[in-house]
């Protein structure tokens, strides 16, 4: 039975690196080494230009359907002006919160062949392998009130809310313990207890955790500012990182040029198993819409490739695929082939898009000869 994925490039450099995804989907598919049904949809900003809205309700249906969705990056300048409910971002905001994907997965990995990348000392991130677990559909980005309003004496006053119940910090931390338990078995869970109540809690009910289900994984707590210290100071120490929405937003784009730069870091974002077994998620590159580059041939397409290989793991449940997916990665690199974003100053292989997505494409059907 076929695998049916939303394909939803956005705008930007989604359109061109979501090409290189397709390619290996249409391997995939010419192979017999899955069976992958997909659909080509629109959102973010070109939805907004076509039919006024970042994303129909039409499209949001197909994503449910689905269950499944490959998305590339949204936003740019030229939408600057359009009302804050209908810009861009709402697009997978909205994915998000109506697929009930609450489990949001960001790898910070840093090959050896990429260590010179990293604005740190090569050694602090040589072989950094870290996974930033966040809560993504609670917090202060979704919770009410949130609002602008003008006081009596004619000034304005911004609102925004802070809030978790404990069913939502269990079914996070839940994710990032099992996470912990199959890695290194350590786990890092980071709030601001010292000052505000729903760190509070999320302390107490991520201790209360790792006492009762999970004695066999060392957990250990962290102040959000202190852990963006350490992922600089010394980014190894760490294995999995557990944060709430807002935390887990700014740890992760640390994290992310720990490793080198955005355009590698891939990410997953998860839900619930149904009864059928099927797992509402959604799969997009860490990366913006980088509008000033976008058309010229020149973008990263290692993080789209790097969520591929997390929707082969997570949704079709091909361990086989995605890790020899993310080998092909690691080959082209060993050789030599660098985009410009991770190319260092007078480096001889640098690539465009295509030549990168299709040397990665090579490798693997390779590795596939070999499984």
């Amino acid at each position: 039975m076929p695998h049916d994925i939303l394909l939803l490039p956005g705008d930007g450099i989604g359109h061109e690196v979501m090409l290189e995804a397709e390619a290996i989907i249409a391997f995939l598919n010419e192979t017999g080494l899955a069976d992958v049904r997909t659909e080509r949809d629109l959102a973010g900003g070109t939805a907004y230009d076509a039919i006024g809205a970042p994303m129909s309700d039409a499209t949001m249906a197909k994503a449910l359907r689905c269950g499944t969705v490959l998305f590339g990056a949204v936003g740019g300048d030229q939408w600057d002006h359009v009302p804050y409910a209908l810009r861009p971002e709402v697009a997978f905001m909205r994915l998000r919160k109506e697929m009930d994907l609450f489990a949001n997965l960001r790898p910070a990995i840093c090959p050896p062949a990429l260590a010179g990348a990293s604005s740190l000392k090569a050694e602090l991130v040589e072989g950094l392998d870290v996974m930033i677990v966040r809560e993504l559909t609670g917090g202060v980005y979704f919770g009410e009130p949130k609002e602008i309003v003008t006081l009596e004496n004619g000034r304005r006053r911004a609102v925004d809310t802070q809030c978790y119940d404990e069913d939502e910090i269990e079914r996070i931390a839940r994710v990032a313990f099992d996470l912990a338990g199959k890695r290194q078995g350590r786990l890092a869970s980071v709030e601001k207890s010292n000052v505000m109540k729903s760190g509070l809690l999320w302390r107490q009910t991520v201790t209360r955790m790792g006492r009762e289900d999970y004695a066999g994984v060392d957990l250990r707590h962290l102040l959000a500012d202190n852990c963006a210290m350490q992922l600089v100071r010394m980014p190894k120490q760490f294995d999995v990182i557990l944060a709430d929405n807002l935390f887990g937003d700014m740890l992760s784009d640390v994290a992310a040029m720990a490793a080198g730069s955005l355009g590698m870091l891939p990410s997953a974002s998860l839900g619930v198993r149904d009864a059928a077994g099927r797992l509402p998620a959604l799969y997009e590159p860490v990366h913006g819409s980088a509008p000033d580059i976008a058309g010229k041939g020149i973008a990263n397409p290692i993080a789209m490739i790097g969520s591929l290989a997390m929707l082969l793991r997570h949704s079709l449940e091909r361990e086989d695929l995605a890790a020899a997916l993310e080998r092909a990665v690691s080959q082209v690199l060993d050789q030599g082939l660098r985009t410009g974003d991770i190319a260092p100053q007078g480096h001889v292989g640098v690539v465009g898009t295509r030549v990168m997505g299709s040397a990665i494409l090579d490798a693997f059907r390779g590795a596939c000869e070999r499984l």
